[in-house]
């Protein structure tokens, strides 16, 4: 059963490859192996909701990426939302591209009678990219340690988005940013 679905923002190969060394050591220490389990792919979400309609989303979507041209990234700290989940990640430098890139994703849905979670307002949201999720509060400083071991920051291109239900992860659909071939 759906947990739900999210847009999410797909990273240039070089740059995904960072980010899974980093799922990989935690998974090698075995402090956390949920994104690798789930079947993720890095990301930084963009929108979540419980209930989406892909097919109505699906269109929107591609259009708006083909408006766009691939985004600057650089991860430049590491961070945590110390909650039941105990989700480590990688934050972007939250550029005004970044930012405004979210806010008008969730314009052209909002357009669509879709509403948008306080979280992902544009005054509230924050951009992360998971690299733990799930970890023992007991482990999370040895956690940080590993983490800190990554050259930071890392920096690279937001490439795709795409729509993927949960869990485990299953993508609908992604478009590449300035791409206006059909995929």
């Amino acid at each position: 059963m759906s947990q739900g679905f999210s847009i999410e923002l797909y990273f240039d190969p070089a740059l995904e490859n960072q980010v899974l060394k980093a799922w990989n050591v935690l998974a090698r220490r075995q402090i956390s192996t949920q994104l690798i389990e789930i079947e993720s792919r890095p990301h930084i979400t963009l929108f979540s909701s419980p209930f989406l309609d892909p097919a109505k989303l699906e269109s929107i979507i591609k259009s708006f990426a083909s408006k766009q041209e691939p985004l600057p990234l650089s991860f430049s700290s590491i961070g945590a939302f110390p909650n039941e989940n105990n989700v480590l990640f990688l934050s972007p430098a939250p550029t005004m591209s970044l930012l405004q890139f979210q806010a008008q994703v969730c314009e052209a849905i909002k357009k669509e009678g879709i509403e948008i979670g306080e979280e992902f307002k544009a005054d509230a949201w924050i951009p992360y990219c998971p690299v733990a999720q799930e970890v023992p509060k007991t482990r999370m400083a040895e956690a940080f340690c590993v983490l800190r071991e990554l050259k930071l920051p890392v920096s690279g291109y937001a490439m795709d988005i795409g729509l993927v239900e949960f869990s485990p992860v299953r993508e609908h659909f992604s478009f590449g940013l300035g791409n206006t071939i059909d995929t």
